[in-house]
């Protein structure tokens, strides 16, 4: 974060480049009249006049005629020259416009105003440190790009107005091997034992673990969990919008000699679980047979339950970490801000709910256990060293915060955890002990408000807890954040968390964090990410090209970014939605063909796509669109000075996570779903 002249905080934009969002509407600087130009400015004893109109998808140009009509339209400025920019609030939501430096850092700024008609004039003279025109309250759809011409007339150009119209410049280009198509529905995760190399085991939401060899070959049931899972033929009402089912797969760390494996599954509701929540979340030890091939009969263990109150937000993927500890990510269980089944919390302008609360329930957490262990009548240990162990609030909690960690792994001694978010925002973390990541304060680094009919950002809100909760701890910022829309295009629904690819075999991702999401705009168009990891920064994001797909695209539903025991990365897909069949794929990511030839002395053979067997028909967990929230008061409190959460209109899909499978129309009736079920 960095301080502009007036002593105001800027704004991290999180953007590869800043140019970029003008792409879509500027041809370049030569394309457009310049303002002070075309004025006579310099000749002028009156400020030079520039006229805009705001409103959420964009500045307009109204005067002078060379900007008339352009959606945020760049400003030729003289250096010296006194301008008076006014604009005019055109659709009454909260609007203010500021002038940033190249490093986004405030050099002029207005208060908010939020009244339709109403107009602000900011008179300021021209300088060289002059880059961009924002809307504070939202970023990425309300800045336009400042050139600047010297005194001898001369314009300062730029190339980089040609950039893709993406929210994310174009990155690298890998191919898709098709390894199984066919014979899953839902497939959430690719797993192995570690330093097992021929044989993989894929996760289908379904409620069943299938192994295959190396080559794809294979399909046999390793264990089937239909029998303990809720009973989505009795939720007729709901069926359609579930994300319940078999969630998660890890194997012990000492699997070669003690054969336990552990999965996390959405169970019936069981003994203890209160009435009116409608399942249990369940961690559950195996043992597995001597060849590998299922589960011994009657070795189930029950190691953990959950129990929560709503069919989203369950999280559910499992994951030992270095330190031999299991790692489990668990959403806030759904529902609104606030029902009568979210506990109350320290931030009453959002009125409780799942995720600042660690002491009720384990919700909204990443927890930490010992499988290996025993703590008091649990069924499992408490590592001595979890951040709340002696302290108020529940020992298995790790890190909170979050809404819906969708997807947790380590990478080089690192967790990264990616949270869905719900109106606008998506975005992913790296988890660190005791670490209290936003939700419901904040979604991405945006201030987040539940209030229904309102502008559903402020600008101002806390960015650490009260010094009575838990010290005033600070609530940290993901390390990547996109919006769901950008330019009216949808840029994603549902994040996907992944790994850092640290192999030779596809050069333009090494080093990178590879991660995607669900869908561009709730049709099967779901996208690959790679990120550049920077100590203390925000990371750079580029979007991965399909070379062998159409358009550049996946062409399906991502559902989760998967890693073999070589350290090779995988897309998890499904294709149809709403539909139940064996419509789900596992993709494994391979180089180009030009660098597979130059890197074939090193690389490991493709996988061929290969038939699978066919499960028995099962009920088809799906996917969630977002409710209406709670209605509560607007309030504020301390601030970051001088940022406003940012927002986009028509923000796509409030998705409350990535569906396993979800009705079609749930990409198209709901798409702008703003709700927190």
């Amino acid at each position: 974060m960095t301080k502009g002249t007036n002593g105001e905080t800027s704004i991290p934009s999180g953007r590869p480049s800043r140019r970029r969002f003008l792409a879509a509407t500027a041809a370049g600087v030569t394309g457009l009249a310049g303002v002070g130009s075309i004025t006579g400015a310099r000749a002028q004893s009156q400020p030079t006049p520039i006229r805009l109109g705001g409103e959420t998808t964009g500045w307009v140009g109204r005067k002078p005629s060379g900007i008339q009509g352009t959606t945020n339209p760049t400003l030729e400025l003289d250096v010296g020259t006194t301008y008076r920019l006014t604009w005019k609030n055109v659709d009454g939501a909260q609007h203010n416009v500021a002038l940033l430096d190249a490093d986004d850092a405030v050099i002029e700024r207005t208060q908010y105003m939020s009244d339709e008609g109403q107009t602000q004039t900011l008179e300021f003279t021209a300088t060289e440190a002059m880059d961009e025109y924002v809307c504070q309250a939202h970023l990425n759809s309300m800045r336009g790009d400042i050139t600047l011409s010297s005194e001898s007339g001369g314009t300062e150009t730029t190339t980089e107005s040609s950039e893709p119209e993406g929210f994310f410049p174009t990155g690298p280009t890998v191919r898709t091997d098709t390894v199984i198509d066919g014979g899953i529905t839902a497939p959430l995760g690719l797993e192995a034992p570690p330093g097992e190399r021929d044989a993989f085991f894929i996760v289908d939401q379904i409620g069943v673990i299938r192994r295959y060899g190396a080559d794809g070959s294979g399909g046999d049931v390793f264990l089937d969990v239909r029998d303990q899972l809720i009973d989505f033929d009795n939720l007729p009402e709901i069926k359609t919008i579930d994300e319940r089912g078999l969630l998660g797969l890890a194997f012990h760390p000492n699997f070669a000699d003690n054969r336990k494996f552990y999965v996390h599954f959405s169970a019936k509701s069981r003994p203890g679980t209160p009435g009116n929540y409608t399942h249990t979340q369940v961690i559950a030890e195996f043992e597995a047979n001597e060849d590998v091939t299922g589960a011994v009969a009657d070795s189930q263990r029950t190691v953990l339950e959950i129990p929560s109150p709503y069919y989203t937000h369950n999280g559910g993927a499992i994951v030992f970490g270095p330190d031999d500890y299991l790692y489990i990510g668990i959403g806030n269980g759904g529902g609104a801000l606030k029902s009568s089944k979210q506990p109350d919390d320290w931030y009453g302008a959002n009125l409780g709910g799942n995720g600042q609360d660690v002491t009720e329930n384990l919700m909204g957490s990443v927890l930490r256990i010992d499988v290996d262990g025993r703590d008091g009548d649990k069924a499992y240990g408490i590592p001595d060293d979890n951040p709340l162990v002696g302290k108020e609030g529940l020992d298995e909690q790790y890190a909170w915060g979050f809404r819906n960690p969708w997807r947790i792994g380590f990478s080089d001694g690192k967790l990264m955890a990616a949270d869905v978010g719900q109106r606008r925002y998506e975005e992913v973390n790296v988890v660190r002990k005791g670490g209290n990541y936003g939700w419901n304060v904040r979604e991405g680094g945006h201030c987040f408000v539940a209030t229904q009919g309102s502008d559903p950002y402020r600008s101002n809100c806390p960015t650490k807890t009260p010094p009575d909760v838990r010290g005033g701890e600070p609530l940290i910022d993901p390390v990547i954040e996109y919006p769901h829309t950008y330019e009216t295009n949808g840029v994603g629904v549902a994040v996907i968390g992944g790994y850092i690819y640290q192999n030779a075999t596809i050069p333009g991702l090494r080093n990178k964090y590879v991660f995607g999401d669900y869908s561009k705009d709730g049709t099967p168009r779901g996208s690959l990410f790679a990120a550049t990891p920077v100590e203390g920064d925000s990371w750079s994001v580029e979007e991965v090209s399909i070379g062998n797909g159409e358009n550049g695209e996946l062409g399906s539903y991502l559902l989760c970014v998967a890693r073999d025991n070589d350290g090779e990365l995988y897309a998890l897909t499904t294709d149809n939605l709403g539909v139940e069949g064996e419509t789900g794929a596992v993709h494994r990511l391979r180089p180009p063909e030009a660098e597979e030839r130059s890197t074939a002395t090193t690389d490991t053979p493709a996988r061929p796509a290969t038939a699978t067997a066919t499960p028995e028909p099962t009920p088809t967990p799906t996917a969630t669109a977002t409710a209406t929230p709670t209605e509560t008061t607007n309030e504020s409190d301390t601030a970051r000075t001088g940022e406003s959460g940012g927002i986009v209109s028509g923000d796509g899909p409030g998705f409350g996570i990535l569906a396993g499978l979800a009705a079609i129309a749930l990409g198209v009736a709901r798409l702008l779903g703003g709700d927190d079920r």
